[in-house]
């Protein structure tokens, strides 16, 4: 599947019997022994550094070295035991919260089959993670035929199974929703729910389950609204009347794995460790060819295996991504050229071979973690960037109380935010698609909230938030609004403004019905998001061309 990047965050944005511990093969035997469980050959293990927005986009086995960056103990148990994160049940509250980084030894021919063995190992080795695995009925998206009867058409077995994308033209009349359609032939039910899945994750947060009992293949098209919007059609309207299929989101018994016990910090690293596993090279493109867009060229981008293409990019645009800045956001860098959002740029390019991974099928690929990484040499290189990051006073976002109204949480739950409903499966963004975002938290303090919304609030923060509410217990709490892209409506209030003896300080209502942010935290948490002038990292700009060197 081509990934499609439509924004700032995209472009930046898988059983085990009894209790386990495996152990690690000692450094002087660095293959496995007959029968044993494999091991990585030596590993640097260590907690992340902090960062504005915290974001995990897998492991990667980059020539013979496997790496994670920011994962959670939850997206490593994740990935070891080849399940959901939402599987992972029990254990400590810090499980959510705390961030690692991996970086470890493999031969080139690992297997994915065999990094997950190799992963458990160092779990069980550094951390001294114990697991056993069960079956929990977990909120799904599932999949039956409808009571009005199937429409999807049986196919011929002698044609191939293939599946042909299709997006909204460019340039739409105004106020049409962007749709997302897809043609497919000789599909098995375990495709069409890997599809829906994979294509319709703007509506299903939740894992997709196969209950039509559908032994067939079948021929069908399948459109819907990219994301919810006023006047447009849901994936589960579409699923209904097109396919004669029903989605419903219910508890459904499902593979989990229980985290028994577990160690908060890893063992240490072995003497040495910098000699015996010396760092990765820098990341770059091994070609990248830039050329002036067309007049008409929209902002786009796909990625296939490791090569990217992307057009009608800015340098504004180029340089925000690659520094994790909002490119809306003046502020945020400083001593900048008009051009750098008048020109517009079409990029070719190809990752170098050590700035690859290899992806499921065995194949190279992208690494996500380094993109921005890749872009960041570019700029420098290609346009002899010079520039430096200082914090400077601007506007910054500060969380305060207004009258909480959130439940105090039972101390014992895990930490966490997830996209999508609480407990009592109450999901608002069906009847009401403008509210595009829906997020449910437990065990959540205040300033684990601010430090949390960069990540969870994409298009609206891109500052380090401070707590100021004065609140010192935890929390649990829905929180549903509109996405950046959905609203139209004013900034958040001053902090003069929150401050003020007025009983209404919320935005203006949006034009098109939506929640903002700020709004949604007011009315729904009793906590009110503000600006104030504080310092905060700001990028400044002390040289740039205007052109890039010859291609």
């Amino acid at each position: 599947m081509i990934r499609s990047i439509r924004t700032l965050a995209g472009f930046a944005c898988l059983a085990l019997l009894g209790c386990t511990a495996f152990a690690q093969p000692s450094e002087d035997k660095p293959g496995p022994a007959p029968n044993a469980s494999p091991g990585f050959e030596i590993a640097d293990v260590h907690s992340s550094a902090h960062t504005t927005v915290q974001f995990f986009t897998g492991g990667s086995l980059r020539g013979d070295h496997y790496i994670l960056h920011n994962a959670t103990m939850v997206d490593m148990v994740s990935l070891a035991y080849g399940l959901d994160r939402d599987n992972v049940l029990s254990g400590p509250a810090w499980l959510d919260t705390n961030r690692f980084d991996v970086y470890a030894r493999a031969p080139r021919a690992t297997s994915p089959d065999d990094i997950k063995l190799m992963l458990r190992a160092l779990l069980a080795e550094r951390f001294s993670l114990v697991v056993h695995n069960d079956t929990h009925p977990l909120p799904s998206y599932v999949l039956r035929v409808d009571k009005g009867g199937l429409k999807m058409k049986e196919a011929d077995p002698a044609e191939d199974s293939k599946l042909d994308e299709h997006h909204t033209p460019d340039n739409p009349p105004p106020g049409t929703p962007a749709y997302y359609s897809v043609t497919c032939h000789n599909r098995t039910m375990t495709q069409t729910r890997e599809m829906l899945q994979n294509y319709a994750s703007q509506y299903l947060p939740k894992p997709v389950v196969d209950a039509t009992g559908l032994k067939g293949r079948y021929d069908f098209e399948l459109a819907w609204t990219w994301r919810p919007a006023p006047g447009g059609l849901t994936i589960f309207d579409a699923v209904q009347k097109q396919l004669g299929l029903k989605l419903s989101l219910e508890p459904y018994p499902t593979p989990v794995v229980i985290v028994d016990s577990v160690n908060e910090k890893p063992t240490a690293n072995a003497p040495g460790l910098d000699k015996k596993l010396p760092p990765p090279p820098p990341a770059e493109f091994d070609v990248a060819v830039l050329t002036p867009s067309k007049p008409d060229a929209r902002l786009n981008a796909n990625i296939t295996g490791s090569q990217i293409t992307a057009t009608g990019l800015t340098l504004k645009f180029m340089i925000a991504y690659a520094w994790n800045l909002n490119p809306n956001d003046d502020d945020l860098i400083s001593n900048a050229p008009k051009f750098l959002n008048q020109d517009h740029w079409d990029l070719l390019a190809k990752a170098a071979p050590e700035s690859q991974s290899i992806g499921p099928d065995g194949k190279p690929q992208f690494d996500f973690d380094l993109l921005p990484h890749m872009v960041q040499t570019m700029l420098v290189e290609r346009f002899q960037m010079k520039s430096h990051l200082e914090d400077r006073v601007i506007d910054a976002f500060t969380l305060v109380a207004a009258g909480p109204k959130m439940k105090k949480a039972d101390p014992l739950n895990r930490t966490g935010c997830k996209e999508g409903p609480g407990p009592d499966g109450k999901d608002p963004r069906i009847a009401n698609p403008i509210l595009g975002r829906l997020i449910y938290c437990q065990n959540m303090t205040m300033a684990q909230l601010a430090d949390r919304l960069p990540t969870l609030a994409g298009g609206y923060i891109f500052t380090p938030v401070l707590d100021n509410t004065g609140l010192t217990d935890a929390y649990d709490f829905t929180l549903s609004f509109s996405t950046a892209g959905q609203l139209h409506s004013a900034p958040p209030p001053t902090a003069a403004q929150a401050n003020s003896n007025s009983n209404d300080q919320s935005n203006p209502p949006d034009p098109n019905g939506g929640l903002s942010l700020p709004d949604a935290m007011a009315r729904q948490l009793g906590i009110k998001l503000v600006k104030e002038k504080r310092p905060s990292p700001v990028l400044v700009i002390v040289y740039i061309d205007k052109t890039p060197t010859d291609n």
